[in-house]
């Protein structure tokens, strides 16, 4: 073998290895050991559904996240209007529910807001814009504990922080 047809094999070795690096399993990886937050298997679950993952870097990743998010609060805003339509639901749960429409609108904000900063490059913006979405979450939480009803969006108030956390991880791995 000629001097640069094996220069050339390690320099296309070097490079397959650097794009190996950034998969989802890899960036999830990293998060977790730099934030005890974040949820190693639904980091790589739930990044591993979208149709960018494989090809997106580590900015890439940041940004899928913060769009699920801003689809999760979508999904929510959608059962809270299937539930408040919803014949025998109670007032309490009524009010409840209206309070938290109110919130998953503007999360889907915060989240949009976060990807739109990421976008730009303006990580700390970004964070503090997936930081909003968390406690927007937690205070649907806190609407339905007061009122003294179970919520029916524990789940969606779940996957909000959640992403949030994998979202702001990321962006912190962000160079």
């Amino acid at each position: 073998m000629r001097p640069s047809t094996a220069i050339l094999v390690v320099a296309i070795t070097v490079l397959a290895l650097s794009v190996a690096d950034a998969t989802v399993e890899t960036t999830c990886k990293e998060a977790a050991a730099k934030d005890e937050q974040v949820n190693y298997k639904f980091c790589v679950n739930e990044l591993g559904k979208h149709h960018l993952s494989p090809d997106a870097d580590t900015w890439g990743l940041a940004k899928i996240a913060a769009n699920m998010g801003v689809n999760n609060a979508y999904g929510a805003i959608s059962d809270i209007e299937g539930l408040q339509a919803k014949p025998g639901t109670d007032a309490k749960t009524k009010v409840a529910l209206g309070q938290c429409h109110d919130l998953y609108d503007g999360m889907k904000f915060a989240f949009a807001g976060a990807y739109d900063e990421i976008n730009a490059c303006n990580y700390t913006a970004g964070k503090e814009e997936a930081a909003k979405a968390v406690s927007q979450a937690h205070q649907c939480d806190d609407d339905f504990a007061k009122a003294g009803v179970p919520s029916p969006l524990s789940q969606r108030s779940s996957y909000s922080v959640q992403i949030a956390i994998v979202c702001t991880a990321i962006t912190n791995l962000v160079k």
